[in-house]
């Protein structure tokens, strides 16, 4: 796999910002199901979300950058001789074999097999001939999956694929949040007969007049003028579809209406509520009639709304 910043295009002082925006440009123009039937399109949609879960995460960008994690987020087999994986350690220059033996001598590697070196990848020791096996974690696989924002808030289940033959229908916990990580024991590359877990870190969509604040729902009602004056019963969106509310009279833009247990669930059970931010909306063509009748109206009850602010 590329290097990650060169996945993203972007260079090694890059901002948070700067990833973040290069990750949706490219996340939109390479997202599989823009690209139906494209398995080339698929795999690099996966380097490209790899690329970002690493180095959107501060701690994983770092190690990546000191050499201690590979592109992928795992563990690096360092050399033995107490260099860095790319040889700028104690001890000299890069031999031709990738280690770093410091000055000449013998190779004292010389006699591993390839058994051995996969062996030594997966922190299993050679002594004198002798390989005695030692605790070793299967390498994790990272992915990076978009979830709709109202799934995210209620959860439920969402179909990913794991690589060209394996798909897998994964729980979305109802909450979920921007960067949240599901591990998934036992679903990542097997290696010396122990699979690796699967690691997705959750991106949660834009909807287009849902925002959410903790575990509240908010939402900007326009209304009529006739509304605002008189009140009226108006159709508003929730998580789980329509409902009717009633605006009081002489709204006014700002004014909130708060529908109890509309929002988020939270762990305990309950839910947040969804804030109403209602807003008086004037025709959008000009109303010469409603000018008139204005006018007319203003001569005689005018009002300064600025006069207790100390505006006027």
């Amino acid at each position: 796999m590329a290097n990650p910043y060169q996945t993203l295009g972007v260079s090694r002082t890059a901002a948070a910002d700067e990833i973040k925006a290069a990750y949706r440009k490219l996340a939109k123009k390479f997202h599989p199901d823009l690209n139906q039937g494209r398995k080339d399109i698929e795999q690099k949609f996966k380097e490209i979300s790899v690329a970002y879960d690493l180095l959107s995460d501060a701690e994983k960008r770092a190690r990546f950058d000191r050499g201690e994690i590979d592109e992928m987020g795992n563990e690096r087999a360092f050399s033995r001789s107490g260099g860095d994986p790319y040889g700028n350690g104690m001890g000299g220059g890069r031999s031709g074999s990738g280690r770093n033996y410091g000055g000449g001598g013998a190779d004292p590697f010389s006699q591993f097999n390839a058994d051995d070196i996969f062996a030594e990848f997966f922190n299993t020791q050679n002594n004198g001939g002798r390989r005695s096996q030692q605790p070793h974690k299967a390498p994790e696989v990272h992915y990076a999956v978009n979830i709709p924002f109202v799934e995210a808030c209620l959860g439920g289940k969402k179909r990913i694929s794991l690589g060209p033959d394996k798909t897998i229908d994964v729980a979305i916990p109802g909450g979920a949040e921007e960067g949240q990580k599901l591990r998934l024991r036992g679903q990542g590359i097997s290696a010396q007969g122990v699979a690796g877990d699967a690691i997705i870190t959750l991106h949660i969509d834009a909807h287009p007049f849902f925002f959410r604040k903790d575990f509240d729902i908010l939402l900007d009602a326009p209304i009529s003028i006739i509304e605002a004056v008189s009140g009226a019963t108006i159709k508003v969106p929730t998580l789980e579809g329509n409902v009717a509310v009633k605006t009081p009279k002489n709204a006014t833009t700002g004014a909130k209406l708060r529908l109890k247990s509309k929002g988020v669930p939270r762990s305990n059970g309950e839910r947040g509520d969804m804030i109403v931010t209602l807003k008086v909306m004037l025709p959008e063509l000009p109303d010469a009639e409603l000018e008139e009748l204005l006018e007319k109206w203003g001569k005689k009850r005018a009002y300064d709304p600025r006069k207790k602010l100390g505006w006027s």
